[in-house]
């Protein structure tokens, strides 16, 4: 991007997919960033059952996924960087999972911003250890939103796509 199109970019706004990657359940929020405001779009879970196979769960993830985009047509999207727990093959399903919105945000050119969990409770909350209910309260507040949106990896998925404007804005 050159710096006249992104000052353009920062004066017309720019429409934001945030996303929570998972090979359950990929939460994925819209918002748009312009002059310095916020406006939420839409949100929603991608969900795979454990009844089916990896592969066709992947193939739901990247099929599912093509939709949203063609849908609120982003201009970027910020996803959250895989967390390892203590569970390493729950941690390598998300991978796997991640490894196919990448690949399809990359298809259609998007750029993508990879965000730490904790980056993102800092630009939300202001603090990079709060929990889950302080994070959904704030993309609530953020956003102008009656309720927390659900379920919580959509609220996620939200708080990415405000990490994601708020590094925009400044």
């Amino acid at each position: 991007m050159t710096e006249n199109q992104s000052t353009v970019s920062r004066i017309i706004g720019s429409r934001i997919l945030g996303i929570d990657p998972g090979l359950a359940s990929t939460g994925w929020g819209v918002i748009e960033s312009s002059r310095g405001k916020l406006k939420y779009i839409a949100h929603g879970c991608i969900e795979t059952s454990a009844d089916i196979s990896r592969g066709q769960r992947l193939v739901i993830i990247h099929k599912s996924f093509l939709k949203i985009l063609k849908t609120f047509k982003p201009e970027k999207a910020a996803m959250e960087n895989l967390y390892f727990g203590r569970n390493i093959s729950s941690a390598m399903a998300v991978a796997e999972a991640r490894g196919v919105l990448l690949m399809t945000l990359c298809s259609k050119d998007l750029p993508v911003q990879e965000l730490t969990p904790n980056a993102i409770k800092q630009a939300v909350v202001g603090v990079s250890k709060a929990d889950k209910k302080q994070i959904q309260e704030m993309v609530k507040l953020i956003l102008g939103l009656d309720e927390i949106p659900r379920p919580d990896h959509a609220a996620d998925a939200l708080g990415a796509a405000i990490c994601a404007a708020f590094g925009a804005m400044v």
